[in-house]
């Protein structure tokens, strides 16, 4: 196991576009952290660059105590699961799995015996003589995993592993990817553009948006306390909330004047105001009305969408609550309100 250390990496490519502005993070030995962004917010790039697969422009990286800016990928101890399971058709499972412990001429028992620890966690044993084209996609990314836990790496690297299975599926491997790194304690670094599977995989996130870092935390600091609007836009199914208002005369208030709550001291002036759907409650006397278009059915609860104030807003109900589309008072719990200002950054 190992940490892993950036220090203003940077990267940059020959044509001067700017794939990655100078980064800095420290992941702890047995850390799980999940970078997570849009296409095109460097996070495979940032990952391609811990795994030697580009080089890194500027900057440090370290992998344990070593400095692997020019080390080959193959001396970085580390095991990588691609989104495709670069698996070889033409071989059995079990042929697969021990490939790279042959190409290193490891010893033949010793092969057996990883193969064997692998397929029993994996839940592969009667797999081992099949060909991948006889697996289903979650069996394939699991033979994948098996190839490079034999390894015993002291970093493990996610790249978008999940993205070509179907939804039922995903929710059962992002479980079994967890708990498997959980049982073996190896330090992972996962990327992915689904905010769910950073969500509840993740010890921490770091959130990434057009090549530079926007926040890094632990996913209930990333839910509760985004410091930027993209990060509430972007963290969360559904969203939060974004109201533009204004503060004047010691408080925030919505178009049509309508007074949210107290504003920060000494704050004027155009604001972005931010609300979960779950902090926002129905209410008849409630200041705010909430013009309500389309009710979602989601079985233990629903989403109900409409606007307040004119602007596109949601609300999360209970299944047992009946309500129909319309206009209703609504309360905003104001401990719970995010304030921006014009960048975009949190009050």
């Amino acid at each position: 196991m190992a940490e892993v250390k950036l220090n203003s990496v940077r990267k940059i490519y020959p044509n001067g576009a700017e794939a990655v502005t100078p980064s800095s993070f420290h992941i702890q030995d047995g850390e799980f952290v999940v970078l997570v962004g849009p296409s095109g917010c460097g996070k495979s790039t940032l990952l391609r660059m811990i795994a030697g697969l580009e080089e890194i422009t500027e900057g440090e990286l370290m992998i344990g105590d070593r400095v692997v800016n020019h080390t080959d990928p193959a001396d970085r101890d580390i095991a990588m699961v691609f989104q495709n399971y670069a698996l070889y058709p033409h071989m059995t499972v079990k042929k697969n799995i021990a490939y790279g412990l042959k190409n290193r001429k490891t010893p033949g028992d010793e092969i057996e015996r990883k193969v064997a620890e692998a397929a029993q966690m994996l839940n592969l044993g009667d797999y081992l003589d099949r060909k991948p084209s006889q697996l289903s996609g979650g069996q394939r990314q699991r033979v994948a995993m098996g190839r490079a836990i034999v390894r015993d790496p002291a970093l493990f690297l996610f790249d978008e592993p999940l993205s070509n299975l179907d939804a039922k599926l995903r929710n059962q491997m992002r479980i079994e990817i967890k708990a498997l790194q959980r049982r073996l304690g190896v330090t992972s670094i996962y990327v992915t553009h689904d905010q769910v599977e950073a969500m509840t995989m993740a010890d921490r996130i770091i959130v990434l948006n057009g090549g530079r870092i926007e926040q890094i935390g632990s996913p209930s600091e990333i839910y509760h306390n985004p410091t930027s609007t993209f990060v509430a836009s972007f963290m969360g199914a559904p969203p939060m909330n974004l109201l533009d208002a204004r503060i004047a005369d010691g408080t925030v208030q919505l178009d049509g004047g309508a007074h949210v709550a107290a504003a920060p001291n000494g704050k004027t002036g155009p604001v972005t105001l931010g609300i979960r759907p779950e902090d926002v409650k129905l209410d008849a006397a409630g200041a705010l009305h909430f013009d309500i278009d389309l009710i979602e059915e989601l079985g233990a609860h629903r989403l109900l969408h409409g606007k307040v104030a004119g602007q596109p807003f949601t609300t999360h109900l209970l299944k047992d609550v009946t309500v129909e589309p319309g206009r209703h008072g609504v309360r905003i719990d104001p401990s719970k309100l995010c304030l921006f200002d014009t960048t975009g950054s949190r009050l």
